[in-house]
């Protein structure tokens, strides 16, 4: 009798129709509401995305999946409610949770502790949290979707759990040590970051739509050129990015896409036809490393009137020194298509801020003009060495891409790209704290739009003292002034609009947000976790703000 090894994660979630993903242990028919799907097969994997239609939107659906018509879940026993499928309806309120940065820990001392009380603490966890309050809340105060922003798992720094599990498969020698090295440990990573019952249930009940960040694969992911050559000169490198690339698509990237794009999709297509999908799904990743142009991770959700665009920031991007990009020109062009107007909100989302501390910003700026070779060739050298020691690649290293970005941004808030948005939010995860900032462009810029970056990160994994001390720096007037300085003499381009915090300082616990949509109305609400009874964390609001 074939079983769920993971899942079901509830993963598209439209108006009339939505997708369950699952993993079995076994070849096997998967039927959930009346709707079924045979499992494709990848080296011993065995998956299904099952396409649920026919729903009324603003409705909720409890359902159950079966394998081979025998019931696979709820699990016996379970203290959470059934798991339901809530379809949105255009012109209701809908709430929309975001952040990103999860380490797959116990749920016990010593990691619930802090850093300060013992060095493998990470506090409690903020999804954890969310999963323990929703049990007691009405499913009108659920949310409909849940973005995560990065960092959905950590290749290269593995829970003591995958940690054994390395050693007792490969031993203590292997490289790369302490870390996974390929497909078909990943797949165990995923298991790990996944299981946990609270968080299976909490994904079998909200809608996901999910993107890589760098430890996805490895810290410093796609940094720089010379990043990624010295890591393709690595004996151990082509596994572990193949190995990313086929795990992300089957664990993420399927799910992120809506059921028609799925159906015309022609790799998926194959995959679900062939008697071992592994080879195809291989090559097709070692491309996607190699090739920047030719895939597209970015995908697009449409959530009633608002709209989703989720932006690839790692596997697209263009190194070559002076070409310098975030995205390719065909992902360029895609999320020009994508992000107009004729919405009451535009939601641009990805895992890197936009808009960072000034004082980061320009150092970031003056960097990548060094490293271009501004100041000369020894100088290009040693900024090479500063852009990877400091993880200096947001998109103000690429300041291109960051021109371009905010200047699309200011024509949809100017209503060139069909009628302006109430509000134009940009979402984003990896710095681990916490923070809202408001753009302000300059009055013959004629933007009508609210323009805000919101960055919420992590669900579990804070800085420690030293880290949160130099992000607050990047936020002060005295280093904005002194990283403009240097920005302005190695020739960077001044930003035409500016950016500020709209509350006194970044936060740094593990936390979540929420953006309340409702009509031309935008609301955002952080939340932290609060120690509470063993294993039940609590959230506390910390802030709130009327965006639109």
């Amino acid at each position: 009798m074939p079983n769920l090894v993971l899942g079901p994660l509830l993963r598209y979630v439209g108006e009339t129709e939505a997708t369950v993903w699952v993993e079995t242990d076994a070849p096997c028919e998967v039927e959930v509401l009346g709707h079924s799907s045979r499992t494709f097969h990848v080296e011993g994997h065995h998956y299904a995305l099952v396409r649920v239609v026919g729903f009324h939107p603003g409705q909720t659906y409890p359902y159950e999946v079966s394998l081979d018509g025998k019931s696979a879940w709820p699990e016996q026993g379970s203290p959470f409610p059934p798991s339901v499928i809530r379809t949105i309806s255009r012109g209701a309120p809908l709430r929309l949770m975001f952040g990103s940065c999860h380490v797959a820990l116990p749920h016990k001392p010593p990691f619930t502790l802090s850093k300060d009380e013992d060095p493998r603490g990470h506090e409690p966890d903020a999804l954890q949290a969310l999963a323990m309050r929703m049990r007691s809340q009405s499913h009108e105060e659920w949310p409909h979707a849940l973005l995560f922003l990065g960092d959905q798992v950590y290749a290269d720094e593995v829970s003591p759990h995958i940690e054994e599990y390395l050693r007792s498969k490969r031993g203590p020698r292997a490289l790369p040590h302490h870390q996974v090295a390929g497909f078909e440990e990943y797949t165990h990573l995923y298991l790990d970051a996944w299981c946990d019952p609270a968080l299976r249930w909490l994904l079998s009940t909200v809608s996901t739509a999910m993107i890589f960040d760098d430890h996805d694969v490895k810290d410093d992911w796609n940094t720089s050129e010379e990043w990624r050559r010295e890591m393709r000169a690595q004996p151990w490198w082509k596994e572990r990015i193949v190995g990313a690339f086929m795990s992300y698509w089957l664990y993420q990237h399927l799910g992120n896409l809506e059921p028609e794009d799925l159906e015309q999709d022609e790799l998926y297509q194959r995959v679900r036809e062939a008697e071992d999908a592994g080879p195809m799904l291989r090559e097709f990743a070692y491309r996607a490393d190699r090739e920047n142009e030719g895939t597209r991770w970015s995908y697009h959700r449409n959530l009633g009137s608002a709209r989703l665009v989720m932006t690839d920031t790692r596997a697209g991007r263009v190194l070559g020194k002076g070409k310098r990009s975030m995205v390719d020109r065909h992902e360029w062009a895609w999320i020009e298509s994508q992000a107009k107007g004729d919405l009451d909100h535009l939601l641009l989302a990805g895992s890197l801020p936009i808009l960072l501390g000034p004082g980061m910003h320009y150092l970031e700026a003056w960097n990548e003009a060094l490293c271009d070779g501004r100041w000369g060739r020894g100088v290009a050298k040693l900024s090479e060495k500063l852009r990877q020691g400091l993880d200096l690649e947001h998109w103000a290293a690429f300041q291109r891409s960051f021109h371009a970005l905010m200047g699309l941004v200011r024509g949809v808030g100017a209503g060139e790209r069909g009628n302006a948005p109430a509000s134009i939010v940009m979402l984003a995860g990896d710095v681990h704290h916490e923070y809202l900032a408001q753009v302000s462009f300059p009055e013959e810029a004629g933007v009508r739009s609210t323009v805000y970056q919101a960055v919420c990160s992590p669900f579990r994994n804070p800085l420690d003292a030293h880290e949160r001390r130099i992000i607050r720096a990047g936020w002060s007037r005295s280093a904005e002034r002194l990283g403009w300085a240097l920005a302005r003499a190695a020739g960077v381009k001044a930003p035409e609009f500016g950016w500020r915090l709209v509350h006194p300082e970044p936060w740094f616990d593990n936390q979540v947000a929420t953006l309340d949509l409702n009509g031309r109305e935008a609301r955002l609400r952080i939340e932290k976790t609060v120690p509470g009874e063993p294993e039940r964390p609590g959230l506390e609001t910390v802030y709130e703000r009327r965006l639109a």
